[in-house]
């Protein structure tokens, strides 16, 4: 069969100038096996039946358009006349697989056939398990005949003696597969193509003025991020640029932002900038049809995430990308805020005993607080959200290996909760 269609594709996908690729297989469940190796170099699918189609989509391996070669309608209908013209078959007291049965019902219909005594197996199942369908209505005399959709089911039945014809697609059935698969891959392409936008706001540089941060510190943190954003960026072929004191726009299309975000399912960037710097940042993609457009539903989209928690990403007609999933349930910000105290009063003790200065690093606030360094990672983030200490720009040396990411500890803050209460 996918001779066959290789054979009929030259002038039957039209202008799309598509290049077909064969995956041949023995059995229809192996065409799974065959999606994988093919992976994402391959901008359609199309399927020689809804078989090996169902068995890819029910695996979770189908990642680009899919379609098949259809065997109801047309292919039906040559079964049904195939049966009629032999006086070996009776298709009015016959077995079918894989079939809608409203679709069976319409193409006995449409030739005048009773369908009293057809029985219809509409799930896909293994070979054995529709084999068996098949043959114990055949024994039990329900029917005098199996029409199948499965070659591995035709081949089994035809060794016990049942009566059986496989459903065969037709020429035009092929060709208009084949120019349904070549418009699937054209609009993928299109798709991937398209112009996306990606607005990155930063809580702790738009709220500075509040904590009191140094001017120093402010640009140190906008250069570290606007080089992270740019090696990023870098990565999937876009472009980063600032925007303003605290946010930054990323430029690319849909297909690049597809791979960074997981197909839309994790904002991009978040975890390389909070483990690089130890801060929060907040993300908003938008597609358009120009940068103007793309960078509005952008802006949209994180104005949407920041108010409710909803989709980070939207489509160009302003329709969010992802469901939207409802935030976990935080705890109140006063025990956080507690928790956050306690530990920059246990390390300005320990560094004053040491007679130090007020920075540290994630090893040395382990040791200090008797913790691991993952652990004094976590509460050194915890310090750096609540605006009681900062992230100084990592400390890159020549040794191998992830540079130290220093802190600057806001004993200062400790006063000024001293004298207002």
């Amino acid at each position: 069969m996918v001779e066959r269609v290789m054979l009929m594709g030259p002038g039957s996908t039209g202008p799309l100038n598509a290049r077909l690729i064969a995956a041949a297989y023995r059995d229809e469940q192996e065409a799974t096996d065959k999606v994988v190796r093919l992976g994402s170099a391959i901008d359609a699918y199309l399927f020689a039946s809804p078989v090996p189609y169902e068995f890819a989509r029910k695996a979770g391996v189908l990642t680009m358009p899919a379609t098949f070669v259809p065997l109801g309608g047309a292919s039906l209908h040559e079964a049904l006349l195939r049966a009629t013209l032999d006086e070996r078959y009776d298709p009015t007291r016959a077995s079918l697989d894989v079939l809608s049965r409203a679709d069976v019902v319409e193409a006995y219909s449409e030739v005048d056939l009773p369908v009293d005594g057809i029985h219809v197996h509409e799930e896909l199942t293994n070979t054995a398990q529709l084999t068996s369908f098949h043959e114990g209505l055949w024994r039990r005399k329900a029917t005098k005949m199996a029409i199948t959709c499965v070659r591995g089911v035709a081949e089994r039945l035809e060794a016990i003696g049942v009566p059986v014809i496989r459903l065969r697609p037709t020429n035009a059935g092929v060709r208009s597969a084949l120019q349904t698969a070549g418009l699937l891959g054209a609009h993928h392409r299109l798709e991937e193509a398209q112009l996306g936008v990606v607005v990155v706001d930063v809580p702790t540089l738009r709220d500075s003025s509040r904590r009191s941060t140094p001017r120093y510190w402010r640009d140190e943190l906008r250069l570290s991020l606007h080089r992270l954003l740019l090696q990023e960026a870098h990565r999937i072929n876009a472009t980063a640029h600032r925007l303003d004191d605290h946010s930054f726009m990323v430029t690319a299309t849909r297909g690049s932002l597809v791979t960074a975000t997981e197909g839309f399912r994790q904002p991009p960037f978040v975890e390389r900038i909070k483990a690089e710097l130890g801060i929060a940042i907040e993300v908003g993609i938008g597609m358009g049809r120009t940068t103007q457009d793309a960078e509005s539903h952008a802006r949209a989209a994180l104005n949407r995430a920041q108010a409710s928690r909803q989709s980070f990403a939207v489509d160009r007609e302003g329709r969010s990308l992802v469901p939207a999933q409802r935030a976990p349930a935080r705890q109140s910000s006063e025990p956080l805020r507690t928790k956050g105290r306690e530990t920059l009063v246990r390390l300005s003790e320990k560094i004053a005993e040491e007679d130090g200065p007020l920075v540290v690093d994630a090893e040395n606030a382990g040791r200090m607080l008797g913790v691991t360094s993952r652990t004094a990672r976590r509460l050194l983030r915890t310090l750096v959200e609540e605006g009681l200490a900062w992230p100084l720009p990592p400390n890159r040396t020549l040794q191998p290996g992830r540079p130290r990411q220093l802190y600057r500890l806001i004993v200062e803050k400790l006063d000024k909760d001293a004298a207002g209460k």
